[in-house]
């Protein structure tokens, strides 16, 4: 059998992505050796579709709200035959189906220090982060399960939270962790550094 010639990573979208840009961006410097997108898959036209199409990663745009959404995600992604999925602001839960098929393959990237905030979407994480009063918040990219927020944390960073913080700013801030780490998440992953 012969070895594989690259690391097949598969993003999961819904909105701007920011992160695969981040991906992209460091694919495009040469820092993600050996590794390769071979599709984008989202629920509906987004940011992320434009990226991918700017960057000749094929993407396939899936009705997030068919019937048969879950069992298309399921055979797009099976086809592609990744070593890796990344979520990225993907806004739909994944089946147990899915997860199964994939499992300890999928990550999630989360703007909050699980299991702080977890189960809540961007703005609204960054919005009950400041109204509780927190000191610091960050990111959490974890293995994704049909238990949403709750996989094996694989890497956790943290920021401070200032006096005149805004859900803007705060947002800003984690996503530069975001894009800083997700990347470096990818390289430990491509590198056999994690594994189970």
């Amino acid at each position: 059998m012969n070895p594989k010639k690259s690391f097949r990573i598969v993003v999961l979208a819904s909105t701007n992505g920011t992160d695969f840009g981040a991906m992209l961006a460091e694919k495009s410097a040469g820092k993600l050796q050996g590794v390769e997108f071979v599709g984008l898959v989202a629920n509906k036209n987004c940011g992320a579709v434009e990226r991918a199409a700017a960057s000749g990663v094929p993407a396939f745009v899936l009705d997030g709200k068919a019937e048969n959404f879950h069992a298309e995600l399921l055979a797009t992604v099976k086809n592609l035959n990744p070593d890796l999925i990344c979520m990225v602001g993907w806004m739909k839960f994944l089946r147990a189906d899915f997860c199964a098929e994939f499992e300890n393959k999928i990550l999630n990237v989360h703007p909050s220090l699980l299991p702080k905030f977890a189960g809540k979407m961007d703005g609204s994480v960054h919005e009950e982060v400041l109204k509780a009063g927190e000191k610091e918040s960050g990111m959490t990219i974890h293995l994704a399960t049909a238990d949403v927020d709750a996989g094996a944390v694989i890497c956790q960073k943290s920021v401070a939270i200032t006096d005149n913080e805004t859900v803007e700013s705060l947002r800003a801030k984690v996503q530069d962790l975001e894009k800083k780490w997700y990347p470096e998440v990818i390289r430990w992953f491509r590198d056999g550094k994690i594994y189970f």
